[in-house]
Order: structure tokens, then C-alpha cells, then sequence
């Protein structure tokens, strides 16, 4: 891992109070992805400010990320293929599990690697200008970055073999009925959204934000009975916590919580 104390040149980061804003910065590239891209997200999210309590995550340019950048990809040999994927499937899962609610305010493009890392963010909202693909056919590679498990789950396997055998693409609209995006809006109307679901986030309880992002996704792995005594761990345990019972009080007193 990359010393965090070393400045970011791929990707602007801003904090106000405690919503920080992350911009991917390669708009020359469509924002493509490439090693250092993805060691710069790799700092920021696996050691982010610590007044942090959500964060927004979007693209400069007018896109997202137009996914691997393909003119630095250089032919690797198996072992060191696996390698590569295995970094990119650590990083995604340190911006879902790392501990922050993560909200994505897309425009653009979302393709291939792009949304890999659109779908391991937690809301994402999507403007009129969102294409999301996964076009890897078309380039005689196959995903690398843990589109199989993330938006494969989101889609189906059919629905997502399809997508990836024809080249298809989707609106945000259609990307919305399928699930790929939570919400839909206007043209400069996603960054707004996302400020403004961010600041709802972070005024949550802490804890309960952190067992909605890790335990909700691990139920839905385990089998039935499993995933009925984790939620009873976990509904337990958000029980006994300072912010249950500030919500409780708030709501018995008809005011807004003050969650520490």
C-alpha cells in the first residue's frame, strides 16, 4: 500500500465538515482507469479523513470512468494477470466494506471498469448522460474487477451475459428499472442529490450505517437460517448502542436525532 501521506494526482479530493468528495481527474482519458488511478483510490479509501462520515465519489469531464485505460494496458503474463484482478477485487472491496457510505453521482461514461467501481458504492445516482456498458467482448478480454459477482448479482447472469456477448448498453433510465442506478435525475442534478443524501447518511446513527454496509451483503450470501440469526446479532447489538437510544428519545420528544 502507497503512502497516504503523498499528494493525489489522479483524483481531487474536497471536505466540507464531514461529507468529503472524491473526483476521478483524468478527463483527457474519459477517466479511464489505469494502475496508479486505482493505487490513488486504494490510499483515499483505505485511510480517509477521520472526520469523514460519507463520502461522494464521481468523475470529472462529464464521465465517470470510461473503465481500463487501454492504451498503458500492456499484455501481462497468467500469473501476473491474477494478480491485477485480485488488486482491483481488494480495492472495490475496500471502497464497499472500508466503513464509509459511498455515494456515486454519474455522468457519462460507466463502462467496464467504471462500473465495477459504480457498483461497489453504495447509491449510486445516475444523469441523462450515463452510459453503462460492459464492452469487454468487444475488446477479446473479460472482466477483471468483480463485475461478475457485483453486477452480476444486481442483474442476473443472464441478464449480464447478454449485455456482455452484445455490447449493450443503458440509460440511466434503464438503468434504474434494472437497478444499476437507485435514482435518476436531471442533467447537473446528481452531484446536488448526492450532496444532499450524503449530509441524511452521515446524520445517522455511526453504527447502524456501519452494519447496513457489512452485514446486509454477507445475509445475502449465507443461507436462509444463517442469514435470520446474523440479522438477530445485528438488530441486538444496534439495540444496546448510545444511538438507539438517542432515536428513541428523539422520537418520543418530536425532534430531529443527534447522533455522536
Amino acid at each position: 500500500m502507497s503512502d497516504s501521506s503523498q499528494p493525489y494526482k489522479m483524483i481531487l479530493v474536497e471536505t466540507e465538515a464531514d461529507i468529503v468528495t472524491v473526483t476521478i481527474n483524468r478527463p483527457e482519458k474519459r477517466n479511464a482507469m489505469n494502475d496508479a488511478l486505482i493505487d490513488e483510490l486504494d490510499r483515499f479509501f483505505s485511510k480517509p479523513p477521520k472526520e469523514a462520515k460519507a463520502v461522494i465519489l464521481t468523475g470529472s469531464g462529464g464521465h465517470f470512468c470510461s473503465g481500463l485505460d487501454l492504451e498503458e494496458h500492456e499484455q501481462r503474463e497468467p500469473v501476473e494477470g491474477v494478480y491485477h484482478s485480485r488488486n482491483w477485487h481488494r480495492v472495490t472491496e475496500v471502497i464497499e466494506f472500508g466503513g464509509l457510505p459511498v455515494i456515486s453521482a454519474l455522468t457519462g461514461a460507466v463502462i467496464g471498469g467504471g462500473l465495477e467501481i459504480a457498483a461497489s458504492t453504495h447509491v449510486r445516482i445516475a444523469e441523462p448522460s450515463v452510459r453503462f456498458q460492459l464492452p469487454e467482448g468487444r475488446r477479446g478480454i473479460f472482466v477483471g474487477g468483480g463485475a461478475t459477482v457485483r453486477v452480476g448479482r444486481i442483474l442476473g447472469a443472464d441478464r449480464m451475459r447478454e449485455m456482455m456477448l452484445t455490447g449493450r448498453s443503458y440509460g440511466s433510465e434503464d438503468g434504474l428499472d434494472l437497478g444499476l442506478a437507485h435514482y435518476a435525475v436531471g442533467e447537473d442534478e446528481a452531484l446536488p442529490l448526492a450532496r444532499k443524501l450524503a449530509r441524511k447518511i452521515a446524520d445517522n446513527a455511526p453504527f447502524s450505517n456501519y452494519l447496513m454496509i457489512q452485514a446486509l451483503p454477507r445475509i445475502n450470501d449465507m443461507s436462509r437460517s444463517d442469514g435470520f440469526f446474523t440479522e438477530s446479532l445485528a438488530a441486538s447489538m444496534s439495540q444496546t448502542t448510545d444511538g438507539a437510544k438517542e432515536g428513541l428519545r428523539a422520537f418520543l420528544e418530536k425532534r430531529p436525532p443527534k447522533f455522536n
